[in-house]
C-alpha cells in the first residue's frame, strides 16, 4: 500500500509540474505599429500574448527597443512610444523637405521582427532595421534580444555564457571559416573578440557580426551558428 501511495505522489507531482509548465509558455503574434497619416515607417514587431508579468515585461522591453531605433537624434532623450518615434521620424522628414524642397530623396525605415527561438528557459528574438534618410545608402542593423523564459527579464550576453575563455576558443574555429574568404577585408581577422549580438535558433547558437562592427561596409553582415551539441557545455541557458 506504502509503494502505491509513493508512486502515486509521483506521478501527481510530475503532472503538476507539466501543468505548471504548460501554464508559463509564452505564445507570440505579430503586431504592427503606425500612425494616422504615416506612410514612410513600417513596423512589425512579435507581441507576447496574454497579461503576465513575462508577457508584459517582453512587450515592454521591445517596444522601447524598438522607439530608441527609430529614434532620429541621439542627443536628445529617446520616446516613451513606437508611436511618438513614428512622429518624429515623420516630422523630421517634413522638416528635410521644407528645407529642401528639390531634393527627391525619399526617408523609409523599416523594422521586422521574429521570434528565433523559444523555450521554458529562453526566449530569442531578431529585430531587423533598415532606416534610409539619405547619403550612398541606408542603414541596416540586426539585433538579437534573449529573454529569461521565466521572468521576462532581457539576459545581457555575458549572462548567457558559462565560461566565456572556453567558449572563445570553442567558437573561434567557425569564426575563422566564415571569413575565410574575404579574411582580407576584416580589421584584425586575427584578434577574435565576440559579437555584439548572440542568439538562439533552431539549428544553434547564432554570433552574428553587423555591418562596421569589425569590419568595413563592404564586408557586409558576418554571421556564423554554433551547433547545441558544441554549445550547450557553454551555456547558463540550453538549448534544444
Amino acid at each position: 500500500m506504502h509503494l502505491k501511495s509513493h508512486a502515486f505522489l509521483i506521478v501527481f507531482s510530475l503532472f503538476i509540474l507539466a501543468s505548471c509548465t504548460e501554464k508559463q509558455a509564452i505564445s507570440f503574434t505579430e503586431e504592427s505599429v503606425t500612425i494616422p497619416n504615416n506612410t514612410i515607417v513600417d513596423i512589425n514587431i512579435p507581441k507576447a500574448e496574454g497579461d503576465t508579468k513575462v508577457a508584459v515585461l517582453i512587450n515592454k522591453t521591445l517596444k522601447q527597443y524598438v522607439a530608441s531605433e527609430l529614434a532620429f537624434n541621439p542627443d536628445i532623450e529617446t520616446p516613451n512610444t513606437i508611436e511618438t518615434s513614428i512622429q518624429n521620424f515623420n516630422s523630421e522628414y517634413t522638416r528635410f523637405k521644407n528645407q529642401f524642397p528639390e531634393s527627391a530623396q525619399e526617408w523609409e525605415a523599416q523594422i521586422d521582427g521574429e521570434v528565433m527561438f523559444k523555450s521554458p528557459e529562453i526566449i530569442s528574438i531578431s529585430l531587423t532595421s533598415y532606416t534610409n534618410t539619405g547619403g550612398a545608402h541606408g542603414s541596416l542593423v540586426i539585433s538579437f534580444l534573449n529573454f529569461d523564459g521565466q521572468t521576462g527579464e532581457r539576459i545581457k550576453n555575458e549572462e548567457l555564457i558559462d565560461n566565456t575563455e572556453h567558449f572563445m576558443q570553442l567558437a573561434n574555429p567557425y569564426f575563422d571559416e566564415a571569413i575565410s574568404e574575404k579574411k582580407d577585408m576584416y580589421l584584425d581577422s586575427e584578434k577574435f573578440v565576440l559579437p555584439q549580438n548572440i542568439g538562439y535558433s533552431a539549428d544553434g547558437l547564432i554570433l552574428l557580426y553587423n555591418t562596421y562592427e569589425i569590419a568595413p561596409y563592404t564586408a557586409g553582415i558576418t554571421e556564423f551558428v554554433i551547433p547545441f551539441n558544441k554549445a550547450n557545455s557553454y551555456l547558463k541557458f540550453h538549448g534544444f
